[in-house]
């Protein structure tokens, strides 16, 4: 029965429930100490075309509720993801866990190739299209903020693959609405927010910013309003389901972002300081759901109760 409860069905993911890990968070998900599977499903880290280093170090720094990085989509690259990590992560998991391949590229053609490549090795079930990463000069975000583009993206990889496509769009934008629209209109199947918020720090003494790239991307429990934000407004603009990102450390966390519109929900930045907790969170949920009254984990998306205006 707890099992029931907790299952969750989106394009492509079938769900024992509804956690998983952000793209970057667990690397390509080999490790032991995390319990990834546990969790509903596996999101890989960015893929891009060629092996990619990262900005110079350092990537990360401590800042009030969270951390700032500026990785830069430091990653292996498709072939060595293709010939190395997707064939670990089959034998590993035994088919028992759903895999999301996380993707970008600096051009629409790249993102394309990058679909094209992974649809076909049948150790993927669905692709998440990084729309929205901020810390690279080329593409990443730069497509995410604009709706022709990010449309024009979404509309290319839907053309050369049948596996259901999540775009992960940025925060960093006046409105996501025409944003969120667009991906829809060009055949997403879902749509992931929020990546990091962009930020900077400075070091008093040195008057340099404290990360070599100068800005980076904000995570950790300071977005967690501004993620839910977000979520709950696509939610309510576009009718394909939205997973929820940002700041989630505790089961009440991942109720709250259902509850404003997310079907599923996964885990970054806290993974970090606590490697447990998305078993800890899935551990919560039975309990969590008979404290505030619903039957399953369906039941809770979209159960918001507006008291005010909309704006």
């Amino acid at each position: 029965m707890t099992q029931q409860r907790l299952a969750v069905q989106l394009p492509g993911l079938n769900l024992k429930n509804p956690i998983m890990n952000s793209s970057g968070a667990v690397y390509f998900g080999l490790e032991d100490k995390y319990g990834i599977e546990k969790s509903g499903a596996l999101v890989t880290k960015t893929i891009t075309m060629a092996q990619r280093a990262g900005n110079p170090q350092p990537w990360v720094i401590n800042i009030p509720s969270g951390v700032m990085n500026s990785v830069g989509l430091a990653n292996p690259g498709v072939e060595n993801v293709m010939a190395d990590f997707l064939p670990k992560i089959t034998e590993k998991y035994a088919n028992d866990l759903p895999v999301m391949a996380s993707i970008a590229g600096e051009s629409v053609q790249e993102y394309r190739e990058l679909a094209r490549l992974l649809s076909a090795t049948g150790h993927i079930m669905a692709i998440e299209v990084n729309l929205s990463c901020p810390n690279v000069d080329r593409g990443g975000m730069a497509f995410g903020v604009d709706a022709q583009s990010a449309g024009e993206v979404i509309a290319a990889i839907k053309a050369v693959t049948d596996l259901p496509v999540y775009a992960k769009l940025s925060p960093n934008v006046t409105d996501i609405k025409p944003i969120a629209k667009a991906v829809e209109a060009a055949g997403a199947d879902g749509i992931v927010l929020i990546n990091t918020v962009v930020g900077m720090r400075f070091d008093l003494n040195t008057r340099a910013p404290q990360l070599a790239r100068g800005t980076g991307g904000m995570s950790g429990a300071a977005i967690h309003p501004i993620a839910v934000r977000f979520v709950y407004e696509v939610a309510q603009t576009v009718t394909i389901p939205v997973i929820g990102v940002g700041g989630i450390r505790t089961v009440d966390d991942a109720l709250e972002m259902l509850m404003a519109g997310a079907s599923a929900v996964q885990v970054g930045f806290t993974l970090a300081e606590n490697p447990t907790a998305m078993v800890d969170i899935i551990a919560a949920l039975p309990d969590a759901l008979d404290q505030y009254g619903f039957d399953d984990v369906q039941a809770v998306t979209n159960t918001f109760k507006n008291s005010g205006n909309r704006s």
